[in-house]
């Protein structure tokens, strides 16, 4: 295979835009990567276009976003694509444009995702996550989205001695590291009594525990290895990617404490790195609830069976711990803009690994690897991408 590397991304502020549509906000992500790229780009070389979107907001048609959002930029006549996979959409955009590249058919691909979700009905915002799931059996049934993951998280709790304080903790540090990050959608801190005492949700869940509607976009621009300096002096490659699917209903999966999609999307990514879990510097995981980074632990290799909970405990996860997850916030606080997820977390990755951090108290120095993962629905689908810095 081609070697695959990232010259460019750009991403909006993730938060509640009325006044923005889809078309508006891929360009604001669109136009911060041509402008990362430092040494320059002519657009016309970009020669695909992997787009990934959920719903794309109220009334609108789906069915040829991707040729939409390219012509709104100038790129009418690029190969576009639009991938759905729920909130892994994003995801999948990044993985497929990967191989793209690395199959040697195209030596310029771009991989971005956009959601607008802050102007649907509740109603409606209710449906779309519905629909992650199985809906005849699940969501038809009386269920929600964020009880199947109360499912998972009572489940944990029973078989691990996973307390209700350690989903508060995630939340807590998340919020905390979105306070520095201004492409947050919540920069405000919030304290362990705050996050126990939420607005009860699915229990265990709270408020505190569930990421937000969101709207935003985010845009990676990929590029053959072997060109990749000629674009800019500070490449970062992407040297192993995974992508695994598993029974969209939890009750026919034989566990609901472990998500087998990111195990089997994580295997291949490290092999294809040729590096393993204890090589990561930092992490983006996917934590739509607060119990999916906490399960994100163990299935990404970060900890034993069961024992993901004392990585909080033991501060490992902080921002100036040994392994940093979700320095941006994370879903929780950053946003979940459910198409532009996957594509953001490779945005964020991309900055630290230049030194780019926009904000210094957030900026995790001397990193050589870093890991993103990006889960659809309630881990029917996953992609797990590895990340090397680019001046070695």
């Amino acid at each position: 295979m081609e070697g695959v590397a990232i010259i460019g991304a750009g991403q909006t502020r993730y938060g509640d835009f009325p006044t923005k549509g889809v078309k508006e906000l891929f360009a604001e992500a669109y136009l911060e990567m041509l402008q990362s790229v430092d040494q320059g780009l002519d657009p016309q070389m970009i020669q695909a276009a992997y787009i990934g979107c959920l719903s794309a907001g109220s009334g609108f048609q789906l069915g040829q976003l991707a040729p939409l959002l390219m012509g709104h930029v100038g790129l009418p006549h690029v190969n576009a694509v639009r991938i759905e996979n729920a909130c892994a959409s994003g995801g999948f955009a990044l993985y497929n444009a990967a191989c793209a590249v690395a199959s040697g058919k195209f030596d310029l691909v771009l991989a971005a995702g956009v959601e607008k979700m802050r102007d649907i009905s509740s109603s409606k915002g209710r449906y779309w996550l519905g629909v992650s799931g199985d809906t005849e059996y699940e969501r038809l049934a009386g269920s929600t989205f964020a009880g199947i993951y109360a499912l998972m998280a009572t489940r944990y709790m029973h078989e691990y001695g996973l307390k209700r304080e350690h989903l508060s903790m995630v939340a807590v540090k998340n919020h905390r590291n979105a306070v520095a990050n201004p492409k947050a959608q919540f920069r405000k801190a919030i304290t362990l009594e705050q996050a126990m005492n939420g607005t009860p949700v699915a229990y265990p869940f709270n408020i505190w525990d569930c990421s937000p509607t969101t709207d935003g976009a985010a845009v990676v621009l990929l590029c053959n290895a072997r060109l990749a300096r000629s674009f800019t002096s500070r490449p970062v490659y992407l040297k192993g990617f995974g992508a695994a699917s598993d029974y969209l209903a939890i009750h026919d999966r034989s566990s609901i404490t472990r998500l087998v999609a990111t195990r089997k999307a994580a295997a291949e990514a490290y092999r294809q790195a040729g590096i393993g879990p204890r090589d990561i510097d930092f992490a983006e995981v996917h934590d739509c609830f607060t119990i999916a980074e906490i399960l994100a632990y163990g299935d990404l290799g970060f900890c034993e069976e069961g024992r993901a909970h004392y990585l909080l405990e033991e501060g490992v996860t902080q921002l100036d711990g040994k392994l940093p997850v979700n320095a941006s916030g994370g879903l929780k606080a950053k946003g979940h803009p459910i198409g532009a997820t996957g594509c953001g977390m490779a945005y964020e990755i991309f900055r630290q690994l230049r030194g780019e951090a926009a904000e210094p108290s957030r900026q995790i120095k001397n990193a050589r690897f870093a890991l993103s993962h990006n889960v659809g629905g309630s881990g029917g689908t996953a992609a797990v991408f590895i990340y090397q810095r680019g001046d070695e």
